[in-house]
């Protein structure tokens, strides 16, 4: 076991929480110590839900060990289907209470309720939230279809609805957007004549789930959710799946066509508000051209990212990277496509060494990322879970589609340009005129500008008396000249002039130094 001071994923009973909060008329009897109820804040303190989970917690204690804990789980069993009345109850156990090994999806099965009881199977020591969420949205659908399934040699019952439906698979709480990307795609496939028969799991209930067959396709908006249910409805109904996941204007239209040969229909024009394209051609872009990118995340963001940073605004994609394990090979093969090696980890001090020594000029992560971005000095957009309460905006922010496609670009961009501008600020800060206390130009007339507070440029070491004749220290006047060297290279810079310093017995570097090491490192 590895303690670790960030996790980008919970354990998977998180992700069965996720599931049971997206849908209506769910319940979740999780059996669990005293304590694990955290899992609430990340509702409603993060995603600033209304409302608590629908879960109940047995929250047994160290007394309760010595006593017969199976006993808790049953009372705790009837009493939330009492309170409750939900019309299913899904029930599994927490990764401590795995170890007690009480069984409570057995007991909640052979109880007698008058509800019907989806047990799931956490695997807590081996998985992780991503895979408890797709888990227990894959138990549900199967719970609820298995007596609908077509028996073998027979064929399922053809859509009675004349017009083209789908279901959106996938979409669920605390998923990064999920909840305007629906509202996007829903929009887009009216425009195509297509209709959404079930959009699951977010706000669907038990009695929407028995209608999923009655859709002609389904599409995978997010596949580590809705990827293992996709696959059992093809194999079971013969319902065929959109795997086109519309996360920029390439892929959209990408989607927008698989949509249309699936379902048999006209296959529609890219939208007029695709600003996109445009804008990356634009002179106000065009000098981001070429700039290094990292890219980290959940495996369906990322692989999307590193899409529309290479194809549509001509960046290199110097990394790129997942934390989810399971759909580490479709990471791989994006990787291996722009001709680079994935990093597959969860321990951001490994994608912080990376980083650092990638030294990329944009990050593309989640909120882990954010913080080494910071620690960095390097422009960062959050792309992914997990993601923090300011990536959950009240306001209409999608990823997917052809507007979400314009919020990309803006959300990549403005910390670029934001970064450019921070970097000439600090170019001419010792400007005559452009110091901090420099007087504006337009008032120029009415007096002296004031000068610059900074000491004088001189000779003097920025040094102490004290310091050790070994130790390295810079001149005040090599210091000014590393901070107009632009940020996103600084650190390198620095580390690069004090290794050459190091190996030339130099104690003291000066401005001849810093630009002796940057001959001998571009030799």
């Amino acid at each position: 076991m590895e303690l670790s001071l960030w996790t980008y994923e919970g354990p998977p009973h998180v992700g069965a929480i996720r599931i049971a909060n997206s849908m209506r008329g769910v319940h979740l009897l999780l059996h669990a110590p005293q304590g694990d109820s955290y899992a609430d804040l990340l509702f409603t303190m993060i995603e600033r839900d209304n409302h608590r989970p629908p879960v109940t917690y047995t929250t047994f204690q160290a007394r309760d060990l010595g006593s017969d804990t199976a006993q808790l789980v049953l009372n705790s069993i009837h009493a939330a289907v009492e309170k409750h009345k939900p019309q299913v109850l899904l029930v599994g156990d927490s990764c401590t209470a795995e170890l007690i090994q009480d069984q409570p999806g057995s007991l909640a099965t052979s109880s007698g309720l008058s509800v019907p009881v989806v047990p799931i199977e956490m695997l807590a020591y081996s998985r992780k939230e991503n895979w408890g969420a797709g888990e227990t949205f894959y138990s549900l659908v199967r719970g609820l279809l298995q007596s609908r399934v077509p028996a073998p040699g027979t064929e399922a019952t053809p859509p009675v609805d004349q017009q083209p439906s789908v279901n959106l698979l996938g979409p669920s709480s605390l998923g990064f957007r999920c909840r305007d990307d629906v509202r996007e795609i829903t929009q887009l496939l009216n425009e195509m004549g297509v209709r959404v028969n079930v959009c699951a799991p977010l706000n669907a209930s038990p009695g929407d789930l028995l209608r999923i067959p009655d859709a002609q396709a389904n599409i995978c908006l997010y596949p580590e959710i809705a990827g293992p249910s996709c696959d059992w409805l093809q194999r079971n109904f013969k319902q065929p799946t959109i795997k086109t996941v519309p996360i920029g204007v390439g892929a959209t239209r990408d989607f927008v066509a698989e949509v249309a040969e699936t379902l048999g229909i006209e296959c529609i024009a890219e939208s007029a508000d695709s600003r996109l394209p445009w804008y990356s051609r634009s002179v106000d872009s065009t000098y981001l051209t070429g700039k290094r990118v990292f890219v980290f995340g959940d495996a369906t963001h990322v692989v999307a990212a590193a899409r529309i940073a290479h194809e549509e605004l001509a960046f290199e994609v110097v990394g790129m990277g997942t934390y989810s394990r399971e759909q580490a090979r479709t990471v791989r093969d994006a990787a291996s496509n722009l001709g680079l090696k994935a990093l597959i980890s969860d321990d951001y001090l490994e994608v912080e060494r990376v980083i650092s020594e990638l030294q990329p000029e944009l990050v593309l992560g989640t909120q882990m990322e954010r913080h080494i971005a910071k620690r960095l000095g390097v422009p960062c957009a959050v792309i992914s879970t997990p993601a923090h309460v300011q990536d959950y905006p009240a306001r209409y922010s999608p990823q997917m589609g052809y507007e979400g496609a314009n919020v990309i670009f803006d959300s990549w961009v403005h910390p670029l340009m934001m970064g450019l501008e921070e970097h000439l600020l600090a170019m001419f800060r010792d400007d005559f005129e452009f110091n901090d206390g420099a007087q504006p130009s337009h008032l120029a007339a009415e007096g002296v500008a004031k000068r610059s507070e900074d000491p004088a440029v001189n000779d003097s070491i920025h040094t102490d008396e004290t310091d050790s004749a070994n130790e390295l220290t810079w001149d005040l006047n090599a210091e000014r000249e590393l901070r107009k060297i632009p940020f996103f290279v600084r650190g390198k810079a620095k580390r690069n002039t004090e290794k050459f310093a190091a190996d030339n017995g130099v104690n003291v570097i000066k401005v001849d130094t810093l630009y002796e090491a940057k001959a001998h490192y571009s030799r």
